[in-house]
């Protein structure tokens, strides 16, 4: 396993791009709203990408290629919802933006989960649990640590809540590529793993399901989705190991 480590240039330039992912997703969260197509939401990402002169990190990547730069996954889609003009986004939904792109050959990659109009309770509470998952996970993302230690503040605060982790996708290294070493699960064992060292970045993106964590794939070879059809929910942010601790580069 080769790891990659940032220097002080590099994280820069990193936190450039993901501040314009940051800004992409703030125009395709501020446009999703009841009525609106997630194919809508696409072009608004591909427009802000032209006007920031940036490059999909999503767009034709993988076999199949994927066909969209933007995954826009609708209530019990886990990850990886293609844009669809026909996917019409209606009150009590909720619906994970994942943007990801290129400037000046360093990757940023981000995601967020939200409610259309009003939602239920255990929605906002998926939602909830979810980023605070997320939050807890960064607050290990510190040198010395281990890579399993982030895993482990997800797995015990979500099960605390009664959610599930979903552990057929994981979050991943970032940098000069979208996906680096090192894999990055959302469970594992506390003091397990490699050790967190400064330069390190890591996307680190917990998926938590209402009910099962059992994913089933659809024809499309792409979107994952909850296999009892429950809600799942996604949160993700690009962070760099500092000596000062974990720096949310996807925060504006």
């Amino acid at each position: 396993m080769r790891i990659y480590l940032k220097n002080a240039e590099e994280v820069k330039k990193l936190r450039e791009v993901n501040l314009v992912v940051s800004a992409i997703l703030d125009a395709c969260v501020a446009a999703a709203k009841p009525g609106v197509s997630t194919w809508e939401l696409n072009e608004i990402a591909a427009r802000e990408i032209a006007r920031h002169r940036v490059t999909s990190a999503f767009l034709g990547y993988a076999n199949p290629p994927y066909p969209a730069v933007l995954c826009t996954s609708v209530n019990e889609v886990i990850v990886h919802g293609i844009p669809r003009k026909d996917v019409i986004l209606r009150d009590g939904d909720i619906v994970g933006i994942d943007f990801g792109c290129f400037k000046d050959g360093f990757c940023g990659d981000s995601a967020r989960t939200i409610g259309i109009g009003k939602i239920s309770a255990e929605a906002q509470r998926l939602i909830e649990t979810t980023e605070r998952a997320l939050d807890l996970a960064i607050d290990k993302a510190r040198p010395g640590n281990r890579l399993e230690d982030i895993g482990w503040a997800v797995q015990d605060f979500v099960a605390s809540q009664g959610f599930s982790i979903v552990r057929d996708f994981v979050g991943h290294g970032i940098g000069k590529a979208m996906h680096e070493e090192p894999a990055v699960p959302n469970f594992g064992t506390p003091g397990r793993g490699i050790r967190l060292k400064r330069g390190l970045v890591l996307a680190i993106e917990p998926m938590v399901n209402a009910g099962t964590s059992e994913v089933e794939i659809r024809e499309d070879r792409w979107t994952a989705v909850t296999k009892d059809r429950r809600l799942s929910a996604h949160f993700e942010h690009s962070v760099a190991i500092t000596d000062d601790g974990p720096f949310v580069l996807s925060r504006a």
